[in-house]
């Protein structure tokens, strides 16, 4: 499998001959306004430019997973940008139904047990923060992959670190995650994603996997940069576990 970091949450992955774009946030730099109640109010989303062209980004894609439909994870330029026709990915019926309405003609829903050209793709829970946070964040997912050819991959999707996200370790012992751990926030609520503690959980869970962390310094409520969390890995002994991709980096396993 090959893993690209595109910008945000937005990953690339070809597995089993396939590629998937996950969670596409396509637009161009500043686009839209910030996320209200949080930091860098002067900046607009996305932060950054996108490190390749759109076009690039789309081209042979095989399937779309949309793990829900906040802004930086599905947003106008991504309707606009791909082909109608595309297989797209949906978390639930209410998710299914919005994308549909934007024209798309091919939306399937993730289950327990989705197949996709031969590759078992797994829908699995997630926590968009803790306790009351809950409630305006909304549901999300994430996704297991899984072929006789492949490590098995985990992405994590928007979540936190909580039971649920150690029984997937437990039941489906990946070998790859991909975790969203910029430690996003609003001024109350806590973080949204995953942080530095988060990430070592998914460590001590998980400790011969290799951790990819995605979802950071992107959008304006990020709360914790690549640099401190280098830093952070390299403290606690797992810098060679966690990797740090920069925006438009690769990985093969």
């Amino acid at each position: 499998m090959n893993i690209q970091q595109i910008r945000n949450a937005t990953i690339v992955v070809k597995y089993a001959g396939k590629k998937f774009l996950i969670d596409p946030m396509l637009a161009e730099k500043g686009t839209y306004p910030p996320f209200p109640n949080s930091p860098r109010q002067d900046q607009n989303n996305p932060l950054v430019n996108l490190p390749t062209s759109i076009d690039h980004i789309i081209k042979d894609t095989d399937a779309v997973i949309v793990t829900h439909l906040h802004v930086d994870h599905w947003d106008e330029a991504a309707i606009q940008a791909l082909p109608k026709d595309i297989k797209i990915f949906a978390q639930n019926e209410e998710d299914a139904k919005e994308i549909r309405t934007a024209g798309f003609k091919d939306v399937e829903i993730l289950q327990k047990e989705t197949t996709f050209e031969g590759i078992q793709l797994i829908k699995t829970k997630g926590e968009h923060g803790r306790g009351e946070i809950l409630k305006l964040a909304g549901p999300v997912c994430g996704v297991i992959f899984k072929h006789s050819t492949e490590k098995t991959l985990y992405v994590a999707g928007d979540t936190v670190w909580y039971d649920a996200v150690q029984e997937v370790i437990n039941t489906h012992k990946p070998e790859i995650i991909a975790i969203n751990a910029g430690d996003n926030q609003f001024f109350e609520g806590g973080p949204l994603v995953m942080g530095k503690g988060d990430v070592h959980e998914v460590n001590k869970a998980a400790p011969d996997a290799k951790i990819i962390a995605v979802h950071m310094e992107a959008v304006n409520h990020w709360n914790l940069s690549r640099v401190e969390l280098q830093r952070f890995t390299n403290e606690k002994g797992i810098s060679s576990n966690v990797l740090i991709p920069e925006d438009g980096e690769s990985y093969s396993f």
